[in-house]
């Protein structure tokens, strides 16, 4: 489902994480010496997408390891995203030449945990929130929104990006957002990004948000 939210030009792969995940490369495995069998399995199976995604891309099967936040690491020339939910996961990922940077997230469509909202919601996201069409769970998908922004963000910066520092407005008949940085904007030598915008898909039970910046 996460290729009908992202351009042409990025691959993408999805799986339900079932079965055996896929074969992680020993450098890969150092990242998961203390994990639980549950982490290890979306680790294997987040890697497995990437590797495929890469292959459409024409790259040969390589390591994809861990930055200090915890973000994939991956080959000169490219960029691009992990999730995993629920038994699901994707990876997408695109020429650096072509994307600046990209972010995906999936999130199961439910009502987020009480009290989470209030520390995801910004003053405009709640004044939305308040206002925005019934038979969705807005707060939910606003989550999955922040985390698409935060993975875009983060390999242009290097920084976290708190919940409180991005405010999300919907499209809901487009199945889009537009998410606006509080913060100072990331500059590029070709420009200046004070917000992403994305795309969002409700289906199989499944919230999918996603970010392709294009150069």
């Amino acid at each position: 489902m996460i290729e009908e939210l992202l351009p042409a030009e990025v691959a993408s792969v999805a799986r339900r994480i079932d079965g055996e995940p896929g074969e992680l490369f020993p450098e890969e495995v150092v990242h998961l010496d203390k994990a639980i069998e549950s982490r290890r399995r979306e680790f294997a199976a987040g890697r497995a997408c990437a590797r495929e995604a890469l292959a459409k891309l024409g790259l040969p099967p390589v390591p994809i390891l861990r930055g200090e936040k915890r973000e994939p690491l991956w080959p000169q020339g490219i960029v691009g995203s992990i999730t995993h939910c629920g038994g699901y996961c994707a990876a997408a990922v695109a020429h650096s030449a072509r994307f600046v940077t990209l972010g995906i997230d999936a999130e199961a469509d439910e009502p987020l945990p009480e009290g989470v909202l209030r520390l995801v919601a910004t003053d405009e996201d709640r004044a939305y929130l308040s206002e925005a069409p019934t038979g969705v769970h807005w707060d939910r998908l606003l989550f999955s929104a922040k985390e698409s922004v935060y993975k875009a963000w983060f390999p242009l910066t290097g920084r976290w990006l708190g919940f409180e520092e991005a405010s999300i407005r919907f499209d809901p008949a487009a199945g889009t957002f537009r998410a606006q940085l509080g913060v100072a904007p990331i500059e590029l030598p070709d420009r200046m990004i004070s917000g992403f915008d994305g795309r969002f898909l409700i289906r199989d039970a499944m919230l999918l948000t996603a970010i392709g910046l294009i150069r």
